[in-house]
């Protein structure tokens, strides 16, 4: 090959020693070369020889080109052909040799130049390997000095770097995984904030971590545990409804408020006290049903409300009553300190906030603001829902059961409950709570009207038994002693709502809900008081009710009634201190006895039925003080009691018609107008029911009571007992004392009477109580005008000769007598007040009357005389005279009435026909008789006949218009 050759042309020796034994066979020798390269050589020849040359001798280094020759020998040797061929291959073997030669030769200076080159190429890779070594010395030097010290403790270093941060996060993994323990404990806890807080923070970190395949899944379950939290905390907020407690509440609240769910938590509240207020109603109800049905029975269970309240048992209904308000009670109370709770925490945070002067959290505090602004609002509009709710569930209750049937006291009981209920709902929301004034208005107006239609039977039955007796009382006897007066007691002032009342008064006025705020319950009080006053008045007559009763009531026999002070030997004036001195018997009598006789001075004049009327008075003054929409049917009830109590007394005592038209005014216009309306609108003047009556007319007459009818008991015709002076005078005073009570309680009326229907009230006192006074003249003028015998006093003047001649000194005998019949009437007065204390106005009365039926009755003597001198009149006016002074004597009125009366008849006989004229027609309370007789009496002395008839035309002009 040609590389081969190239070898071989370093230089002969070496060319020789490199080649294979092969090869040097094959190198022409020098003088070869010689010989080829002196033999004119043609190129073309030169070439074609080289191309004879067999394409196999051009192969690999691996040809062995001797094994080749052999083996193309022929089988049968000759040696002219292998002379031949061995000379063909010999040219073969020139031309190459010669081509190669020729190409050495060309190439031979460059040759010479890449010589050098390589040599210097030698050169400088000696002084690479020299740089080299000493790099790798250097290089050796600084790994074990620098590389190997400094860079490892680096590495060391960042590796630590490395395990400390995973060490953290595989620890903040462990206390991931281990949340759900705490996480529990807190909720057991009731620690909501905290709860919500670590899973918040758990729920940051696991993001963090969300890498690590672990942290993944727990992301998941955090917040499915997130929303069991909220779950809890919903339960949680719904427990505030019944039983406020500020920590949870405030616990509550600030978990919500982590959550972001301020708004949410309001809605959700009043969603929770909507159903609290329902389950509440529903629980108190069906509990007293079942207990009451006494089985097992599950089907309450499923019934309405409305239906369940059906069920209620007239036993049961008052306690269950009570007990739902004070189920309700609670609700209300924790929806109060719900309120109140906000109000104080929006305080703090509104101090917090303005302490804050730099306006980082401007964005925070505007959300809180709106929060708190939200929640107070949805607060406040929640009130009258709330209430709303209450009302409704309560006045289900009350309409579920008829109360008519029920006794006065535990259907008092009842309004009492409504009432105070009532007054939390003002207190709760300044709501007037229509819906529970209807529904108990409804209840109150059936039940009063039964009730009143009994009370008024009741006290027909109780003046038709009335024996007029005194029932003996303290002097400082009140009304407000007895215990149907027992809530005005309390309140000493007509009951105003807390609206209407003067700001300085609601300053002072504690609410319900501030008292009741940390403890016990409105409700309770009733149930406690209710106890005291479950005795039956009507039944027992009224007198065994309680210890201050009892003292008011006994006999003046017992001790008991004597005072403390007397029942001492003396008292001290300077200590008050009794001796240790025992008192005898005799002494306490002698002393009860002076007493008694002081005590009657001022002792009120009231009998039983005047007691049970007060009674029921103050009863229904209960019942309209808690239930003010019906105060006008109650108001009219109790004018309808006094009006009948009136009517009873004027036609047991009063009613006479003979006297009534003696036209002496005993009784006013006034009176008589407001008789005749109590008979047209309250009594039943009908025997029997008419069959062919409408029904409109049977429905008025069940309005009506029968007209009252004295008892049989009571004597009015005996002359020993003043024909009854004693049940008279108790009787008008009792109505008096009546009328002074019914005055007294005037304000208490008024201040709860409807507006438009205090005309009704101001007629009812102007009318009908102020003229209870005015009774006494007809009852008395009846004592009047039989104690006295005054026919007999006529028949006396009668025999008296009035035309005497001369001026007499002695007064005539019929004044002795009318005078001993005023002394017996005096005597008899004191004996009838030694039963019962006769008022100054009473004995004033009987006084009076009696004077001016006498004096009357002397001008009816006077003016029966047929004949009179002007003598005849002088001794009637010395009889007169001789009356007036022994009359004095016997009693203080002053001036004795009629005294004119009298005196102007008599100087009447002196007057000229024309004063006479004028005198008949100035003087019209004289009769015509009385009038003619003074005429005709005058006639002969100092007036004709024709004067005569002048003046009987005049009477007869003055008499003509009373026909």
């Amino acid at each position: 090959t040609i590389e081969i050759l190239l070898k071989g042309l370093r230089s002969p020796q070496e060319s020789v020693h490199d080649l294979s034994p092969i090869e040097s066979f094959r190198i022409p020798s020098k003088e070869e070369l010689r010989e080829l390269r002196e033999e004119p050589t043609d190129p073309q020849v030169q070439q074609e020889i080289i191309n004879s040359i067999e394409e196999v001798y051009f192969s690999n280094d691996s040809f062995d080109i001797v094994k080749y020759e052999l083996e193309r020998l022929p089988p049968v040797l000759s040696l002219q052909e292998l002379e031949e061929y061995r000379d063909k291959l010999k040219q073969q073997q020139a031309a190459v040799s010669k081509k190669v030669a020729d190409l050495i030769l060309e190439k031979q200076p460059a040759y010479v130049q890449e010589l050098e080159r390589v040599t210097s190429l030698q050169t400088g890779l000696q002084l690479a390997a020299v740089i080299c070594t000493n790099g790798r010395r250097h290089l050796n030097v600084a790994k074990e000095g620098f590389t190997q010290t400094s860079l490892g403790l680096l590495a060391n270093q960042r590796k630590r770097q490395l395990l400390i941060g995973l060490l953290k996060s595989l620890r903040t993994i462990k206390t991931l995984q281990r949340t759900d323990v705490r996480l529990s404990e807190m909720l057991e806890e009731e620690d909501y904030p905290g709860a919500i807080q670590l899973c918040l923070e758990c729920q940051k970190a696991a993001s963090t971590f969300k890498h690590y395949s672990c942290i993944s899944e727990l992301n998941s379950k955090l917040q499915d545990t997130l929303e069991q939290i909220e779950e809890q905390l919903d339960v949680a907020l719904s427990k505030i409804c019944k039983n406020f407690d500020i920590s949870h509440y405030t616990k509550v609240q600030q978990a919500y408020r982590l959550l972001g769910k301020t708004q949410t938590a309001m809605d959700q509240l009043h969603m929770h006290f909507t159903q609290a207020i329902h389950n509440t109603v529903f629980q108190v109800v069906l509990g007293y049903v079942e207990l009451c049905a006494g089985n097992t029975d599950t089907k309450f269970q499923k019934l309405q409300y409305k239906d369940l309240c059906t069920h209620i048992t007239s036993d049961s209904y008052i306690p269950c009553l009570a007990d739902l308000c004070k189920a309700l009670w609670e609700v209300m109370l924790s929806y109060y300190r719900t309120m109140q709770w906000h109000e104080n925490h929006d305080q703090d945070e509104a101090a917090a906030v303005s302490t804050v002067a730099d306006g980082s959290n401007v964005i925070g505090t505007e959300e809180n603001s709106f929060d708190r602004s939200y929640v107070k609002k949805k607060l406040e509009h929640g009130l009258s829902r709330i209430w709303q709710d209450v009302q409704l569930k309560v006045k289900t209750y009350l309409l579920g059961t008829d109360l008519s049937n029920f006794k006065y006291d535990d259907f008092i009981f009842v309004l009492d409950v409504i009432s105070r209920l009532m007054q939390v709902g003002e207190e709760f929301c300044g709501s007037k709570s229509e819906v529970l004034q209807e529904s108990i208005r409804k209840q109150s107006v059936n039940y009063f009207k039964t009730y009143h239609r009994t009370r008024l039977e009741e006290l027909r039955m109780f003046l038709e038994n009335e024996t007029w007796e005194l029932c003996p009382v303290k002097s400082s006897f009140s009304i407000l002693q007895l215990h149907e007066f027992k809530f005005m007691e309390q309140s000493r002032s007509p009951s105003v709502s807390p609206s209407k009342q003067p700001a300085s008064a609601i300053s002072t006025t504690v609410t319900l809900f501030e008292q009741y705020c940390n403890g016990g319950n409105p409700f309770e009080i009733q149930a406690d008081s209710k106890d005291d006053e479950t005795e039956d008045v009507l039944a027992s007559n009224g007198y065994e009710s309680d210890e201050q009763e009892k003292s008011a009531y006994q006999e003046y026999d017992s001790d008991s009634d004597v005072p403390e002070e007397l029942k001492r030997d003396y008292v001290d004036e300077q200590t008050g201190d009794a001796p240790v001195k025992s008192v005898s018997r005799e002494t306490l009598r002698s002393r009860k006895r002076s007493d008694y006789n002081l005590y009657k001075v001022n002792a009120p004049i009231l009998t039983n039925t005047t007691l049970n009327v007060i009674r029921l008075v103050g009863k229904y003054m209960q019942m309209m003080n808690i239930l003010k929409p019906i105060a006008f049917d109650v108001i009219h009830f109790m004018s309808q009691l006094f009006d009948y109590y009136l009517y009873a007394v004027y036609t047991f005592f009063g009613r006479n018609d003979t006297f009534e038209s003696t036209g002496l005014g005993l009784s006013s216009s006034r009176l008589r107008t407001t008789l005749n309306r109590i008979q047209e609108s309250l009594i039943d003047l009908e025997v029997s029911a008419d069959p062919t009556g409408t029904l409109t007319a049977a429905e008025e007459r069940k309005e009506k009571v029968p007209s009252p009818h004295l008892s049989h008991l009571v004597v009015l015709t005996s002359g020993n007992s003043l024909y009854g002076l004693a049940e008279r005078v108790v009787a008008t005073e009792s109505l008096v004392f009546l009328a002074e009570q019914f005055e007294f309680l005037q304000p208490y009326l008024d201040a709860v009477m409807p507006a438009a229907k205090k005309p009704f009230l101001q007629q009812f006192y102007s009318q009908t109580v102020s003229t209870a006074s005015e009774l006494r003249k007809p009852v008395y003028w009846i004592v009047a005008a039989k104690a006295i015998d005054y026919e007999q006093m006529l028949l006396l003047m009668a025999n008296v000769k009035w035309d005497v001649k001369e001026i007499m000194s002695q007064h005539n005998i019929y004044v002795d007598a009318l005078l001993k019949e005023f002394e017996e009437f005096n005597r008899r007065l004191n004996e009838v007040s030694k039963r019962v204390r006769i008022p100054l106005p009473v004995s004033n009365i009987l006084w009076e009357h009696c004077i001016r039926l006498a004096n009357r009755t002397l001008v009816e003597g006077y003016a029966n005389v047929k004949k009179c001198s002007n003598e005849g009149r002088a001794l009637m006016q010395l009889d007169f005279q001789q009356f007036l002074m022994k009359l004095e004597k016997l009693t203080d009125i002053r001036p004795i009435p009629d005294k004119e009366f009298v005196e102007t008849y008599i100087k009447a006989y002196y007057l000229t026909e024309n004063d006479m004229e004028r005198w008949i027609k100035e003087h019209r309370e004289y009769s015509t008789k009385q009038l003619t007789n003074l005429v005709n009496v005058c006639l002969g002395s100092h007036i004709n006949k024709k004067a005569r008839q002048k003046l009987l035309a005049a009477i007869d002009d003055i008499d003509r218009p009373k026909r």
